[in-house]
């Protein structure tokens, strides 16, 4: 028997090949072989075993052709996890053990506090104004955690203060806890790979850093293979970014550091940690 394939991923036929039946579907039936006659007539009900099956192989067709639509196989039918460590931290940069081990023991409270009231807070209504996109709308979610301004200029601008009147479409809407409540895994998965992305081209952001957080804290353990990939991809590129900051003063070193530390010991990643200074 073979697989022929045509016009792609839309249609597939499979063929059997007569000699290679008796080998790979071997007989189930104790049916002895039969002389059938001419005056054989498959329209009229069977005498025996042996024109009934006659029967039922003249009603099955010799090529059977399976209709598949793209539309419906998942954007993602395979996960790669590079085993690839993260870029040692410039002289200075690397936190101290003891600063790792307390954001671990602060970072796994938070996740308690959230599992513990994640049914209050879903119960919350969110404001008129709030409206959370679809997991699959991934340009929706970017915009929708980082603003549509820093999407449209890719740079970050001055820092607005927060105040009553303070526009979130444009400065993108915290990781409330009322929002983060709602999100399931999958979103939960899908709104970090979104992030990362961005990521992966730009510089970081607070509002990213904050996101980020919050989603590592609804991110369930343990972890599925495409979240194992996706925090250490971020995890890499936190170093990456880490490599270019001028000033171990700089704001960004810390939550960098604090997202390495993160992936690397409270999600058992420890190829990634940082060597403590």
């Amino acid at each position: 028997m073979r697989w022929v394939g045509q016009a792609g991923l839309e249609t597939m036929a499979w063929v059997p090949a007569e000699s290679a039946v008796e080998e790979l579907m071997p007989r189930l039936l104790p049916v002895e072989p039969c002389d059938l006659t001419d005056s054989f007539d498959p329209n009229v009900p069977p005498r025996t075993p042996q024109e009934y099956l006659r029967i039922e192989a003249a009603q099955c067709p010799d090529v059977v052709v399976a209709q598949i639509d793209p539309k419906k196989l998942k954007r993602k039918q395979s996960v790669n996890v590079s085993l690839s460590g993260c870029q040692p931290a410039p002289e200075g940069y690397s936190p101290t053990l003891q600063w790792q081990q307390q954001q671990v023991a602060q970072f796994s409270t938070v996740r308690q506090s959230v599992n513990r009231h994640r049914s209050h807070w879903k119960s919350q209504q969110l404001d008129s104004n709030v409206t959370m996109p679809k997991s699959e709308d991934e340009e929706g979610w970017k915009k929708f955690c980082l603003g549509e301004r820093l999407c449209a200029e890719g740079a970050v601008g001055p820092a607005a203060s927060e105040s009553p009147g303070i526009d979130y479409v444009q400065i993108g809407f915290p990781p409330l806890l009322s929002i983060v409540s709602r999100m399931n895994q999958a979103t939960v998965t899908s709104v970090l790979e979104y992030l990362s992305n961005w990521f992966g081209e730009r510089d970081f952001t607070p509002e990213l850093g904050r996101w980020l957080y919050a989603l590592l804290a609804c991110l369930e353990k343990p972890l599925l293979p495409e979240a194992h990939s996706l925090i250490r991809q971020l995890a890499r590129r936190c170093s990456e970014v880490r490599l270019l900051v001028d000033s171990k003063d700089d704001e960004r070193v810390p939550a960098l550091n604090l997202l390495i530390c993160l992936v690397s010991r409270y999600f058992d990643q420890r190829d990634l940690a940082d060597e403590p200074s």
